[in-house]
């Protein structure tokens, strides 16, 4: 900002200026001017500039504006350099002065312009057309609105306020800076509506989300060019209405308007936002109609489309045809894999990124970690936590350290995520959030309700997610009443609506606790209708405590809810098969087979050496399979005299105990667990995650595994975290 929170503005005088330069053919013309166009480095310019010196053009003011042109504004140019060159020049002219604010305005400091602007009006030069788009578009970069005024006047008592550029340059400055009543102002005062400051209005008001005012304006703008459509697209888009978005690049084609880049970018992130794949399909075959395929951001662009509308073989085949990939290229295809949940391929294209020399930004860093967090990837994680800690100047971003400490919470480090937690100079909602979530899920309720009491004196205010976190705190851990207390003071002292997943936690809380009256009231005082988990965790208390009419009641309402999904017919035949009505479990495996509905085969995974290790039950197709049921033998052998009894109530089948057991001895958590034995050496942290919950059969065997083995066993199922320690565990047998 200005040293002065305000200048002064002298009256303007034309300085003096010394004998006229040669004529302007002859300089136009000139080789060591035109050689200007071919300079590709700051050693060249230098060559350039010191063949000027020498041929005398450096005392001609043409020479001089051209030089500080291309330093100031040229992609091969140099800033500091013309701004050296221009401190050199005694006597700038009003050419040369243009074109040092036009470079300041578009630099890394464009507070400088302005400086320069007081500089160049205090020094007697009045200030044209030419300097007032400049300056405006810097008081619109640095927010400098008061700024902005005292210019908006120097432009009026100099007579500027009817040209073109300078009257949309003020619409556009005020727009930017919030003052969206003064832009209108400007453009409903002025004669000049032409399509450019129409432009600018509509720009300002729909990237705001002001979209009345922006479509009342399209609709009487003279004439519609493709920058005005590109306007009404991008802030439908920006506001979530991408239908509506799509429509007016629907009827653009109609009014037979060329799109340009800016159009197709914003319509195929709309298409990726809404999965709106027959629209980005006819988008792909215009850019290739065209030739404009090998257009890198609209090829990054089609990748990003496709993998997010599920085409991830299309936006593969994309990708490999991309001679020259930049950040943005690999950036988009990890981010596609991990938006469709296939995490491992994200896991081998971030790899291969590395392979290739091309450094991760944050962006790509910020789509890695969900990765590594889904598939318990830790050493990946504590490779990019590494990375991050030594790019800190390049990767300055809060939700980069939030996204850690999600990673390390959900690969089973809790500790290494509240360390970086504690560590972090200033704590925001969203790592609060996550730090919450965290302990939550490893079952540390009474770190996470501490927590929560410590961000609300320190004056954040808890949202909607915060109580998630709080309320998951108290089901994992059985706390009823405060359970009962936080859900009150959300709605009462916080005025949060509860919604689907805060109802979940409550009902679960309630029903596990065996207060299904409760429950079933918490329910219908909803104003939502009670989604598939909320029936689920309904299910599964009935089960827990044997209430097979209640069961059956809630089964019937979660196949109609969701039909093609197998979770409840598995669920209330397990709760037969503990009752031992095989009959009805035979009717419910029928049913099963006849809807060609297959049960979600369990899954573990394990990294070793940063390399994830993936079974199924009974797996037999990893390369050390005869080790690791070799190891699987041991195992059986040393619980079996622990005095382990297998729990086979469980098993879905009606079969034989000793085939009971052999079908639960082969349960992909016990496979997992047993590479990792082969494979780290004694007293090494085991980490597993589970795609289902963990059985209570393989829960007691990994307790007494842990004891037996001397190692701590940390696992993930798919509704929380399980530290096994010394034959007992963190969740206390509450799960």
């Amino acid at each position: 900002m200005l040293a002065s929170s305000s200048f002064t503005i002298p009256q303007a005088n034309l300085h003096a200026l010394p004998a006229s330069d040669p004529s302007y053919k002859h300089l136009q013309n000139h080789p060591s001017l035109t050689l200007l166009s071919t300079c590709k480095s700051l050693k060249t310019l230098k060559q350039i500039h010191s063949q000027i010196f020498k041929n005398g053009l450096h005392s001609t003011h043409f020479a001089l504006s051209k030089l500080i042109e291309f330093c100031a504004v040229s992609p091969f140019g140099d800033l500091p350099y013309a701004l050296s060159l221009f401190k050199s020049i005694q006597n700038p002219n009003q050419v040369i002065w243009n074109n040092i604010i036009r470079g300041l305005s578009i630099s890394e400091s464009p507070i400088l312009a302005v400086e320069y602007y007081v500089d160049m009006v205090s020094s007697g030069f009045s200030p044209n057309n030419y300097t007032f788009p400049f300056v405006l578009k810097s008081c619109s970069r640095i927010s400098s609105t008061h700024e902005g005024k005292q210019i908006h006047g120097q432009i009026i008592k100099l007579g500027f306020d009817d040209d073109a550029f300078v009257h949309t340059s003020l619409i556009t400055m005020y727009m930017q800076n919030s003052e969206l009543g003064n832009a209108r102002l400007v453009f409903d005062k002025s004669s000049l509506r032409d399509v450019v400051s129409y432009t600018a209005l509509i720009t300002g008001y729909a990237s705001r989300g002001f979209l009345d005012q922006a479509l009342e304006l399209f609709d009487e703008i003279p004439v519609r060019d493709v920058v005005s459509w590109n306007a009404m697209i991008s802030g439908y888009a920006q506001s979530g209405r991408f239908g509506e978005a799509l429509a007016f690049y629907e009827e653009m084609l109609k009014e037979s308007v060329t799109p340009n880049e800016s159009t197709l970018l914003n319509v195929l992130s709309v298409c990726a936002q809404s999965g709106s794949l027959n629209v980005g399909n006819s988008v792909s075959s215009w850019i290739e109609e065209r030739g404009l395929g090998s257009n890198l951001r609209l090829a990054n662009a089609l990748v990003d489309m496709y993998a997010k509308c599920g085409e991830l073989d299309k936006a593969q085949q994309l990708f490999e045809g991309i001679e020259y990939k930049n950040v943005v290229s690999w950036n988009v295809m990890i981010g596609g894999y991990t938006h469709m949940s296939c995490y491992k391929e994200a896991l081998g294209i971030f790899r291969r990124m590395l392979r290739s020399n091309v450094d991760p930004n944050d962006v790509t860093l910020l789509s890695i970690l969900p990765a590594c967090a889904n598939l318990g990837a830790l050493g990946l994680g504590k490779w990019i936590h590494a990375y991050i800690d030594k790019n800190r100047k390049i990767l300055v971003n809060d939700a980069l350290w939030t996204s850690l400490i999600d990673m390390y919470a959900k690969c089973g480090n809790i500790e290494a995520a509240k360390q970086i937690f504690d560590g972090m100079y200033s704590k925001s909602l969203a790592s609060s959030n996550a730090m919450i979530s965290g302990l939550a899920m490893h079952g540390r309720a009474e770190l996470a309700i501490g927590l929560f009491s410590e961000m609300t004196k320190e004056g954040l205010t808890p949202d909607n997610i915060t109580f998630v976190g709080v309320l998951s705190a108290c089901n994992h851990a059985g706390l009823l009443d405060l359970g009962r207390q936080f859900f009150s003071s959300m709605i009462e002292d916080h005025n949060i609506s509860p919604k689907l997943q805060h109802y979940g936690c409550m009902i679960d809380l309630l029903a596990r606790a065996g207060l299904f009256d409760e429950a079933e009231s918490l329910m219908k005082s909803m104003e939502m209708n009670p989604d598939g988990a909320i029936w689920g965790s309904l299910l599964g208390a009935c089960r827990l405590h044997g209430k097979i009419e209640l069961a059956e009641f809630v089964a019937k309402n979660l196949f109609k809810l969701e039909p093609d999904k197998p979770g409840a017919y598995v669920l209330l035949s397990n709760i037969y098969a503990k009752a031992g009505r095989w009959e009805d479990v035979a009717k419910i495996r029928t049913r099963l087979n006849d809807m060609g509905m297959k049960r979600t085969p369990g899954c573990s995974s394990i990294e070793v050496d940063s390399v994830v290790h993936e079974f199924v039950v009974g797996d037999k197709v990893h390369s050390q399979s005869v080790e690791i049921y070799k190891m699987l033998d041991e195992i059986d052998i040393l619980l079996e005299k622990a005095g382990l009894v297998a729990d086979t109530s469980e098993v879905l089948y009606d079969m034989d105990e000793e085939w009971k057991e052999g079908a639960l001895r082969h349960h992909s958590e016990k496979l997992a667990i047993a590479f990792g034995l082969i494979s780290t050496k004694p007293g090494t942290t085991i980490r597993i995650v589970k795609n289902l919950r963990v059985c209570r059969n393989c829960h007691s065997a990994i307790k007494l595994i842990s004891k037996i083995f001397n190692r701590e066993i940390i696992a993930r199922d798919r509704n929380r975290f399980h530290h096994f320690k010394d034959g007992s565990c963190s969740c206390k047998d509450y799960w």
